[in-house]
């Protein structure tokens, strides 16, 4: 069964923060930087991949969803707020104003019928898979 792998150019230290997480319940400094990347979940049902991402605080219309070659790229960018109060952050967990999030789609992807949906905060998006060609026999007239 194909999986749907979220590209890394550090593959050890990606691996490194998951066992971090598991020991700690996060990394050292989780808390004190910014998170980077929305939450995402990725599943597969019998006729579709489907991934979810969690994007509280963008509007639809801030977030974009382009596929090529078998890659899913959402991005978000949102405006930025003015805000004249001088704070100085003890915690500081929301996403940033932008975001990028790729995904390698498996080969039987059909990416040309691809659908996405947003609600409360969580994108959709949904991948149908190709149907397999089904071999049948040409008779010869002649």
């Amino acid at each position: 069964m194909p999986t749907l792998v979220k590209p890394t150019l550090f593959p050890d230290v990606d691996a490194m923060e998951r066992r971090l997480q598991r020991v700690f319940g996060g990394t050292p400094l989780t808390g004190f930087l910014p998170t980077v990347l929305p939450a995402a979940d990725v599943y597969e049902t019998k006729e579709e991949y489907v991934v979810e991402l969690e994007v509280p605080g963008y509007r639809e219309k801030e977030l974009t969803i382009e596929v090529s070659d078998h890659t899913l790229t959402v991005k978000g960018t949102r405006e930025e707020t003015k805000d004249e109060t001088e704070k100085a952050y003890r915690l500081q967990e929301r996403l940033e104003r932008s975001f990028k999030r790729e995904f390698r789609l498996p080969p039987e992807t059909d990416g040309a019928h691809m659908t996405a949906h947003f609600e409360k905060g969580v994108l959709e998006v949904h991948a149908p898979k190709v149907v397999p060609a089904t071999t049948h026999k040409v008779e010869i007239t002649g």
